[in-house]
């Protein structure tokens, strides 16, 4: 099997907490002002204070005229796949082509319970909702008519699927496990990955069962995408750790996780007012290393 090539255009953008009490749009615009090409939002329905995702992605596409939106990622438990495929594919005809879908099984049942959410029996239910809801999202978005679903968690019957997306929009599962990384790599167009929970030395076997799962689906290991969530913060002083240091450090560390680790995708995730010193100094210089290491240009999007 050969190893996805992390030669996939390069991506950066930022991940953005739904804090209702905070200016949500003008983020949005910020980023979409300094160039970053992805904005995820992510889906904590049951906390107190927090702006409802889909919501916000609509508004943030609204707001905004180029850059990506999606949630990162939707509590599946409280979006139930069928009415989640239509509103995406509804806010991806009406931005002309800029959704994805980052999904995922849930966490924090007890918050899922509180706001009418089921809890599965166990890890093994959760990933297989998670996969029915992934045949069932694309159905929705394909152009097949009659549609029949049945599985052990979710069904669905429409005459008509429908309404289609204008462009392939990628479904992206946050998961960590090893059981979930098979299911991503046989099912899904992408993995987004928390640092905190995902770190480096944790990286290499990550990424070895998310392409030996691919391959063995029949599937090229190379078009999956692999996002990855920077859970720091720019630091002037000396650094201290993992993406808490200066912005020569996080470089220097960007730059070695898409070289030695095969990451195309990078979402800030961060504190907020730090977004304009990632965006204008940290993701123009890993481009320039990139570039540098690679012998060519790194496309931004793609």
């Amino acid at each position: 099997m050969t190893p996805a090539s992390g030669r996939g255009p390069l991506r950066f953008g930022v991940s953005l907490a739904p804090d209702a009490s905070v200016p949500l749009l003008r983020t949005a615009q910020e980023a979409d002002r300094f160039g970053l090409d992805l904005l995820g939002v992510r889906d904590r329905p049951y906390r107190r204070d927090t702006a409802d995702a889909l919501t916000l992605v609509a508004a943030a596409l609204a707001a905004t005229s180029r850059i990506r939106v999606f949630p990162a990622v939707a509590c599946l438990p409280l979006r139930p796949p069928a009415v989640l495929a239509k509103a995406v594919a509804t806010m991806d005809r009406l931005s002309g082509g800029r959704v994805e879908l980052g999904l995922g099984a849930g966490t924090s049942w007890d918050g899922v319970e509180a706001y009418g959410g089921a809890r599965p029996a166990n890890a093994a239910a959760a990933r297989r909702a998670l996969e029915e809801a992934v045949q069932i999202i694309r159905l929705h978005w394909s152009d097949q008519s009659g549609l029949r679903y049945q599985g052990e968690h979710y069904g669905f019957t429409a005459l008509q699927a429908g309404p289609a997306p204008v462009h392939p929009i990628g479904i992206w599962l946050g998961v960590t496990g090893p059981r979930g990384l098979d299911l991503a790599g046989r099912v899904a167009d992408g993995w987004i990955a928390p640092s905190s929970l995902v770190p480096p030395k944790r990286l290499a076997d990550g990424q070895r069962r998310l392409d030996d799962a691919a391959a063995g689906a029949g599937r090229d290991p190379g078009e999956i995408r692999r996002v990855y969530v920077l859970e720091g913060s720019l630091d002037a002083r000396d650094a201290r750790s993992f993406l808490h240091g200066p912005p020569r450090q996080w470089i220097y560390e960007l730059t070695e996780l898409a070289i030695g680790h095969r990451i195309d995708s990078f979402l800030f995730g961060g504190p907020q007012e730090q977004m304009a010193e990632f965006a204008l100094e940290v993701v123009p210089a890993v481009r320039e290393e990139i570039a540098r290491e690679r012998g060519g240009t790194v496309a931004a999007r793609g």
